[in-house]
């Protein structure tokens, strides 16, 4: 049988993907990273699961050798404090930092996947086998946008992108022409909480790819879980970049933002 590695990361991203090639008569062995994956849903669904801590890419490497892995996906998220707090970089994470100039997700990734690609595993993009996840263009869940809303998407959308060229995140939280907050290390969840806490109800969220991004890795993603923290902040739109974005249970975070009356909607790139 053909096998297919996945190094996974927190969220739902790595089991649709691992779910989506297991159907596709792929055998699935995954790579986890400790504290951010979650076991018990992966367990079901892979072929082999070894667990490792972040920044041990040399360990990566060596369990997809013993598998016989040569092409892989990189899937979900690793959280940015943890990484800066909890990482345990072995010889090989090491080699990936010698060849950056920074240490910005990007560049950093992009460095990763050469050297798992020198150590004979390709890095191919999850969403080649799970295309459906990916966001539509146009309205597509809850009340439509005011007119207003549709201004405050336009301006999440330039200040995203300023803040992709830099390599800082990828949401933006803006109400009534005002930016609220901007994603830096807290990540998604906590930049809108704070936008919640500074401005009110009505943020409007906007998340987009970073300009020149590779898209291999690192999609901005929302979820249901995204709309609970949406509805404690007062936050009233979901605004994702079409076909570049990825909406995890899409068909439950539509019928969740229905039920809230929250406005989720994709822009095109």
């Amino acid at each position: 049988m053909e096998s297919i590695g996945l190094i996974a990361g927190s969220g739902r991203l790595p089991v649709l993907f691992a779910e989506a090639a297991k159907e596709k008569g792929l055998a699935v062995h995954a790579v986890a990273f400790e504290g951010e994956a979650e076991q018990g849903e992966l367990e079901g669904v892979v072929a082999s699961l070894d667990w490792v801590k972040v920044g041990q890419a040399g360990h990566i490497a060596r369990a997809f050798r013993r598998r016989g892995v040569t092409k892989a996906v990189m899937a979900g998220g690793i959280g940015r404090i943890r990484s800066l707090t909890q990482a345990r970089p072995d010889l090989g994470m090491l080699r990936i930092a010698s060849k950056v100039r920074s240490m910005r997700d990007d560049e950093l990734l992009r460095a990763a996947a050469a050297y798992f690609e020198e150590q004979g595993v390709t890095i191919v993009a999850a969403t080649d086998f799970v295309p459906q996840v990916l966001a539509r263009e146009g309205h597509l869940a809850g009340p439509r946008l005011s007119w207003q809303q549709e201004r405050d998407v336009a301006l999440g959308r330039e200040v995203a992108s300023s803040l992709g060229r830099a390599d800082v995140g990828q949401t933006v939280v803006v109400k009534d022409g005002v930016v609220l907050a901007v994603e830096a290390v807290e990540g998604t969840d906590e930049c809108i909480r704070r936008a919640g806490r500074y401005g009110g109800p009505g943020g409007v969220v906007v998340k987009r790819l970073k300009p020149g991004q590779d898209t291999r890795f690192d999609l901005p993603a929302a979820g249901p879980v995204t709309l609970e923290v949406m509805r404690e902040a007062g936050a009233k739109v979901l605004a994702v970049e079409a076909g570049k974005a990825v909406l995890l249970d899409a068909a439950l975070l539509f019928k969740w933002a229905d039920r809230l009356a929250l406005s989720v909607v994709g822009f095109a790139p």
